[in-house]
């Protein structure tokens, strides 16, 4: 069974998220600040951490960054406040998500079953499944439907952040950081083509979203199971070799921003097979 631990300064929403987490199966304590959300913590082991944004004691941010010091627990922030720089703020604090205050119960468990079963199949295995698709993090290699796909060094490795971190909601800058590096914290457009190609190549649609979800304002999302909504059948996947087959000039990308962004791959792929 896992356990759950909730934190919220709120009595009616103590009771409703142990109420509705109770039902799906969860063994849920709730406490009401954040000094006691610590010691809890650190006595007993949790699978789950739901903190409310505005808990007294010691704040909601100060409780994260202790937590994040020593734990990967996961952790979902619930807020009033739904601003894309709120959200934003959290996510770089180290939250995995943000739901925001009212939200339906039935969502937010939701979430946080697909949470668990993200850390759960991003433990220690090379090989991550997601249905038909495969990825082999040891060989680097992408297999959908038992036919390989052939992605550029750049693809790959946006791809591999994306399954690494599963279900989390990953924002431009981090995307933008852990593929590129510091340098390139305002290149929007860069991982916007690079999503672009990912679903071209896996038969992913921006619209109906099989595999990577559009946050908009914010970022991107790995699905562990398709979105809930009444799609066509996507267009088959392109399985074209590295490097073939660009799509920047479809994508609405200046000629400016063709060169910079084909540029930028060129010396990654040289630097990467150096």
């Amino acid at each position: 069974m896992k356990h759950v631990l909730v934190v919220d300064d709120e009595p009616q929403m103590r009771r409703l998220l142990q109420s509705g987490f109770s039902r799906e199966g969860y063994k849920v304590d709730t406490v009401s600040d954040g000094h006691t959300a610590l010691e809890r913590l650190a006595r007993r082991g949790f699978d789950l951490f739901l903190i409310g944004a505005e808990v007294p004691g010691c704040g909601a941010s100060d409780v994260l960054a202790r937590v994040r010091e020593w734990s990967h627990l996961p952790v979902i922030v619930l807020s009033v406040c739904g601003s894309v720089e709120h959200k934003v703020g959290w996510l770089q604090a180290g939250a995995d998500d943000v739901v925001e205050k009212p939200f339906a119960i039935e969502e937010l468990t939701a979430r946080a079953y697909a949470l668990l079963r993200r850390s759960e199949t991003t433990g220690s295995s090379p090989v991550l499944t997601f249905d038909e698709l495969q990825v082999d993090l040891s060989r680097r290699l992408v297999l959908l439907g038992g036919e390989s796909l052939h992605f550029t060094p750049t693809e790959y490795r946006l791809l591999e952040v994306l399954v690494r971190n599963a279900t989390k909601l990953l924002t431009q800058e981090f995307l933008l950081r852990e593929v590129w590096g510091p340098g390139y914290s305002k290149e929007h457009e860069y991982v916007r083509t690079y999503v672009a190609q990912l679903r071209a190549k896996l038969g992913d649609r921006a619209s109906c979203p099989r595999w990577i979800a559009t946050e908009p304002w914010v970022g991107y999302r790995w699905l562990v199971e398709p979105e809930a909504n009444p799609c066509s059948a996507s267009p088959p996947p392109r399985r074209d070799v590295a490097g073939g087959g660009r799509t920047t000039r479809s994508l609405g990308l200046s000629k400016h921003q063709v060169h910079k962004v084909a540029g930028e791959e060129g010396r990654q792929r040289e630097h990467e097979e150096a």
